[in-house]
């Protein structure tokens, strides 16, 4: 599953009912996707100089992919 995809389910399936037009989930998954994507990318340490940094870059990297559909995202049965 694709993080795009993943949030447009999410926006689709709020418990709060969304009176906008069709194609109106995409049209938030492209904001929320920004935002998230700039809020990871602070996570990202300037010179990795131990283990810790380095395992944290490569989150980062892998959340970036996500954010960028370039990866899939596990998804679990909780998650479907």
């Amino acid at each position: 599953m694709k993080f795009s995809d993943l949030l447009t389910e999410t926006i689709r399936f709020a418990e709060i009912p969304l009176r906008f037009e069709p194609g109106a989930e995409e049209a938030i998954v492209e904001p929320v996707t920004e935002l998230l994507r700039r809020w990871v990318a602070i996570h990202d340490p300037d010179q990795p100089s131990d283990d810790f940094d380095y395992g944290q870059r490569a989150l980062v990297v892998r959340l970036l992919e996500e954010l960028d559909d370039a990866r899939e995202i596990p998804v679990s049965d909780e998650t479907a």
